[in-house]
């Protein structure tokens, strides 16, 4: 039960975020950053699709991603089509990973520590989600302040 929510709610808050950078009128509106706006929108896809890479595909499903955390923030300028291939295929290996997992699973211990403590699996994956709606949400305010 938990896990079809889990999917359900990944499914559809990466396709919002699909959708978000499908949505900028002008692509290099997706690099702006103004006044107390540090990161662009495109900067916060890649952190986002980054850490869904690492922390669900690498290491709940052993998709051999390395992260470079500090590329996510530095890179500037891809073009907008490969922003959005590259949330379609995290969606897809979050979805992969998700469904692989059983009730037991979630109840695990997560295998990294992340806060300097101890967490479950279940527990972390309700974390990332609100993480990535943190970041959606700033990238949906970014398009409608600075797609101009």
């Amino acid at each position: 039960m938990i896990t079809e929510s889990l999917k359900s709610l990944y499914n559809r808050d990466l396709n919002k975020l699909k959708t978000e950078i499908e949505s900028y009128q002008n692509e290099t509106a997706i690099w702006k950053t103004d006044k107390n706006i540090a990161n662009s929108a495109g900067n916060l896809c890649l952190h986002l699709v980054g850490n869904l890479s690492h922390f669900i595909g690498a290491e709940l499903g052993k998709t051999g991603y390395i992260r470079n955390r500090e590329l996510e923030f530095s890179l500037k300028d891809i073009p907008q089509t490969e922003l959005i291939e590259q949330v379609a295929a995290t969606t897809a290996v979050v979805d992969k990973v998700l469904s692989q997992l059983t009730p037991e699973d979630l109840e695990k211990e997560y295998p990294l520590v992340v806060f300097g403590d101890k967490m479950t699996t279940g527990y972390f994956l309700i974390h990332l989600i609100t993480h990535l709606d943190y970041h959606l949400g700033q990238i949906n305010y970014h398009r409608r302040l600075l797609d101009i």
